[in-house]
């Protein structure tokens, strides 16, 4: 998992205000958007909550990864957000998330697709870490922390 090529700075966050778990996914899709300017917003958020429907993105201890296959993504992207104040996601332990790592995956390439969420899970799976994300000060702190922690543990 290469997270250098599928993290762009614009697109990672922290600190933000939402309350609801639509919202925090429409927030997602905007900043995609940045990164997939021939797609809509509208399109991008569409299959976030197709992927909801099926089940919570939420993987427990404040933490969510939702993702999404779309056509015109030909490598992965990562957007990830860090919520100011937890949001009632419909996680799998009923904790409220503020920890959000969306994926959007090439729609043909399910192993890089599996390959990719079984990575971030590992990776937020580390206590030390998520407690430092959590403490960021700066959307560049955010995005500077990711970079090296994924150097440093083999994931970049």
């Amino acid at each position: 998992m290469n997270l250098n090529a599928m993290l762009a700075e614009n697109c990672t966050k922290s600190a933000v205000l939402f309350n609801s778990k639509k919202r925090i996914l429409e927030y997602i899709a905007e900043l995609a958007h940045q990164q997939l300017p021939e797609l809509s917003e509208y399109t991008i958020l569409e299959a976030l909550m197709t992927r909801e429907k099926l089940g919570s993105t939420g993987i427990g201890g404040g933490i969510a990864i939702p993702h999404g296959k779309l056509d015109c993504v030909t490598q992965p992207i990562l957007v990830f957000v860090v919520s100011k104040d937890p949001i009632a996601f419909d996680a799998i332990d009923n904790q409220a998330v503020d920890i959000f790592c969306a994926i959007l995956i090439p729609t043909e390439q399910c192993q890089t697709h599996l390959s990719t969420l079984s990575g971030i899970a590992k990776l937020l799976s580390q206590k030390d870490l998520t407690k430092k994300i959590r403490h960021v000060e700066s959307d560049e702190q955010l995005y500077q922390l990711l970079l090296d922690y994924s150097q440093k543990t083999g994931e970049s």
